[in-house]
């Protein structure tokens, strides 16, 4: 027998170009596609489905569509709630989307439900607080319901643990239920498994199937697990997807032309990549303004920044409307909100018949500051 475990799949994730909502969708689609190729017997889904609780009717009716493939296929799927798109009331998009299927389940209320004979519980995400403590003090209770199943045993998580991601964590991994023999965990968007000596089997975060739009742009591979319960024990498969190109390029201001054209010579005009590059010791950014721009136009998105001992500093992003948006954005985080007010609103208008020079003006302030925070 076969599961898979996908999570943060946040479908209907607000995007600036449709090419990044597509890209989801593609994934997802991946993910459903491989588990009828497998013949997996279901799916669990550990939350943040969809990226909001009320997510838009595209997002829904791609999911419906999803499922009802699992369903030609005789494929069960169990879920839980995240953070993002648990809702507030009962009469919300997502339940109503699991009640047009009879091959859905809601696992986010701690009850058992059964699959043959694998016994599965699952909580929707609890927030820290009263909420988080009275979901440990169920932790005990079914820690002893489940202790005389002789089948495997899966509970189904949306919680940071700080083992794991000590600023995401909300509990630890000792205070779980240690007879599960598969842990289902999501909320941290990078994949992760362990075997951890304490507990009955893995632990595992699929990790987000694609980037979030907060995420920085990385080469992380994203994908899902496929877990083989056949025996006494489970054993997690990563599965890759293939998703769009991304490139992290790191170099001196003296090698930008030579990397950017280095990968130009790569990319594929029929599906453009993402790109991260950041620029040390920088000096003349109009220097390498055309370069990078050349590179902008090759690119579904472009972010960069500049980096000096080990100082990061965002100089543009794909997002920014323009490159003032970036200078103001840059003020804000370096001199402070009411420095970079006056300078925008007072000195920028009555110099603005030559914008140019004045933002090579404000870049050499910037460098001139970067340098002051050495000494």
């Amino acid at each position: 027998m076969k599961f898979a475990h996908i999570s943060d799949t946040h479908l209907g994730q607000h995007r600036s170009k449709k090419d990044r909502i597509d890209d989801t969708y593609n994934a997802f689609e991946q993910v459903i596609t491989k588990c009828i190729e497998e013949k997996i017997d279901f799916i669990i889904l550990s939350g943040d489905i969809f990226d909001r609780s009320h997510p838009p009717n595209d997002a829904i009716l791609f999911l419906m569509k999803q499922f009802m493939r699992l369903k030609e296929n005789g494929i069960q799927s169990y879920f839980i709630l995240g953070d993002h798109d648990q809702p507030k009331t009962k009469q919300n998009a997502i339940h109503w989307i699991y009640s047009m299927t009879d091959s859905a389940h809601h696992l986010g209320d701690g009850n058992s439900i059964k699959f043959k004979d694998v016994l599965l519980f699952g909580f929707d995400h609890h927030d820290v607080g009263n909420d988080l403590d009275g979901l440990l003090e169920k932790f005990k209770t079914i820690d002893k319901e489940v202790m005389n199943h002789n089948g495997h045993k899966i509970l189904v998580l949306h919680q940071g643990l700080n083992d794991i991601h000590k600023f995401a964590g909300e509990m630890n991994v000792n205070d779980l239920p240690k007879n599960f023999t598969y842990y289902a965990i999501g909320d941290i968007h990078k994949n992760f498994e362990k075997k951890y000596e304490f507990l009955g089997g893995p632990l595992a975060y699929p990790g987000s199937i694609e980037l979030a739009s907060t995420e920085p742009i990385k080469e992380s591979e994203k994908g899902f697990y496929i877990i083989d319960i056949s025996s006494e024990n489970a054993i997690p498969e990563w599965i890759p997807l293939d998703l769009r190109p991304r490139f992290e390029i790191e170099c001196d201001e003296k090698d930008v032309e030579s990397k950017i054209d280095e990968l130009v010579s790569k990319i594929d005009s029929s599906h453009k990549p993402l790109v991260n590059l950041t620029i040390t010791n920088l000096e003349n950014f109009e220097q390498i303004r055309p370069k990078i721009e050349q590179l902008q136009e090759k690119v579904l998105e472009l972010s960069y920044s500049t980096k000096s001992n080990d100082e990061q500093y965002s100089i543009l992003t794909e997002e920014s409307e323009s490159i003032d948006e970036d200078f103001k954005r840059l003020a804000v985080e370096n001199v402070g909100p009411e420095l970079a007010k006056m300078a925008f609103e007072k000195l920028y208008p009555l110099l603005n018949e030559d914008k140019k020079e004045i933002k090579e003006i404000i870049m050499k302030h910037f460098e001139d500051f970067k340098e002051g925070k050495k000494n």
